[in-house]
C-alpha cells in the first residue's frame, strides 16, 4: 500500500513541475528575445487594432528579430493605434511598400510586428512609415474564418454606408464580411427589420479605397461552404456612376434557406420518378400492343 502510495506523490508532483515549467517557458521567451543591441532607426506604423501587442515585444522579418516595438499610443481624435518601431540600422534596407502585421507567436505566445518585404526599389527611413498594415484578430475573426466567413481588411482610411433591401437575411449577422470578387471590402453595420415594407434594411459599411462601384451593382447573401457563415457579395454592374455614401442597391437576392434547396431536391426527385414510371408504364403498355397475336 504505501508503494502504491508513493507511486502516486511521485505522479502529482511530476505533472505539477510540468505544469510549472511550462508556465515559466510562456512568461520568459518573450522576454529573453527582447533584448535589443546596437544603433536603430525608428519606423511609424498604424493599426485598427493592436491586440495584446506590448511594448519592447520583436519586430521580425522572415522570422528573424529586427528590432523592437517602442512606443504604442492612441491617434488624437481617432480610434487608431500609433505603433512606433526601433529597427536595427544593419536592416536599412526596407522597402517602403513592405507590410507591417501583428502575429501570435504559436498557440498561447506573445504577439510581435511581422514584417513583409515589398518590391519597391526605395527604402523606409528614420522617421518613415509603413502605409500597409494588418492587425491582430481576435479568436472571433479566427472562429469565423475557420467556419468559412472571413473578415474585412482594416479600413483606416475611412468608409461610406450603402443599403440593401432583402426579403429574406438568413443567419446574416453585424460583422459579417461584405465581399466583391471574393474579397472582403467591407462589414455589415446592421441588419433592421422595416415594419412597412415587412423586409430586411441592411447597412454596409465599405472601404473608401473601393469608391468606383456602380451604382446599379446587385448585392446577394451567400453562404460560405457547407456549414459556414453567410456574407454579402457585390456583384458589380455596368453604370458609369459610382455609389455614394448613403446609396441603396436596388437589385438584390436574398438568403436561400437549407430547407428550401432539401425541398427543391425532394420535389424534382419525385417528380422524376413520376415520370419515370409513366414512361415505364407506357412502354410496357406499347409493348403488349404491339405482341404478336397468338396461334390459334
Amino acid at each position: 500500500m504505501s508503494q502504491r502510495k508513493s507511486y502516486a506523490v511521485g505522479t502529482g508532483l511530476f505533472i505539477v513541475l510540468g505544469f510549472t515549467a511550462l508556465a515559466y517557458l510562456a512568461t520568459q521567451t518573450t522576454s529573453v528575445a527582447n533584448s535589443h543591441q546596437g544603433v536603430s532607426y525608428t519606423v511609424d506604423a498604424q493599426f485598427a487594432n493592436v491586440g495584446q501587442l506590448k511594448e519592447g515585444a520583436p519586430v521580425k522579418v522572415a522570422g528573424v528579430r529586427v528590432g523592437q516595438v517602442q512606443s504604442i499610443t492612441l491617434e488624437p481624435g481617432k480610434d487608431v493605434a500609433d505603433v512606433t518601431l526601433s529597427i536595427d540600422k544593419k536592416y536599412a534596407q526596407i522597402p517602403t511598400d513592405s507590410v507591417a502585421t501583428i502575429y501570435t507567436s504559436g498557440l498561447l505566445g506573445d504577439q510581435y510586428v511581422g514584417v513583409q518585404f515589398g518590391g519597391a526599389k526605395t527604402y523606409v527611413a528614420n522617421g518613415g512609415h509603413f502605409g500597409l498594415t494588418k492587425s491582430t484578430q481576435p479568436l472571433e475573426d479566427m472562429l469565423g474564418k475557420f467556419l468559412g466567413g472571413g473578415s474585412a481588411a482594416d479600413a483606416i482610411g475611412g468608409t461610406y454606408s450603402v443599403t440593401a433591401n432583402f426579403t429574406n437575411v438568413g443567419a446574416l449577422a453585424v460583422g459579417a464580411p461584405v465581399k466583391m470578387a471574393g474579397v472582403a471590402i467591407g462589414s455589415v453595420a446592421s441588419v433592421k427589420a422595416d415594419p412597412v415594407k415587412l423586409n430586411a434594411l441592411v447597412t454596409m459599411d465599405i472601404d473608401k479605397k473601393y469608391s468606383q462601384i456602380p451604382d446599379d451593382s446587385a448585392a446577394a447573401i451567400f453562404t460560405s461552404g457547407l456549414i459556414g457563415s453567410q456574407y454579402v457579395a457585390i456583384q458589380p454592374g455596368g453604370s458609369p456612376n459610382s455609389l455614394k455614401d448613403g446609396d441603396q442597391l436596388i437589385l438584390t437576392q436574398s438568403a436561400v434557406q437549407l430547407e428550401d434547396l432539401i425541398g427543391k431536391f425532394l420535389v424534382s426527385g419525385s417528380s422524376n420518378s413520376g415520370s419515370n414510371a409513366g414512361n415505364n408504364g407506357n412502354n410496357a403498355n406499347n409493348g403488349s400492343s404491339n405482341s404478336p397475336a397468338g396461334k390459334h
